[in-house]
């Protein structure tokens, strides 16, 4: 493979790395903000709000479909 077209192709990768790690990260700060306005007693939303920080983008999907989806 030519060099110029491998250089071209880790461009590629990495900036497609970078729109999904921004994506993710944007998905898990826009979770947080829902657990902490939500209208949960404060047990549960402190359970979720942990579950969020600490399992970042994992949590913030269980959250979304356990949570936001269904209501």
């Amino acid at each position: 493979m030519d060099p110029t077209t491998l250089l071209i192709l880790i461009g590629v990768c990495i900036v497609l790395l970078i729109a999904v790690v921004l994506a993710g990260s944007v998905f898990w700060v826009a979770m947080l903000i829902d657990a902490l306005k939500s209208d949960m007693d404060s047990g549960e939303k402190l359970v979720w709000v942990l579950v969020i920080v600490f399992t970042h983008v994992l949590g913030a999907g269980v959250y979304y479909y356990a949570v936001k989806r269904a209501r």
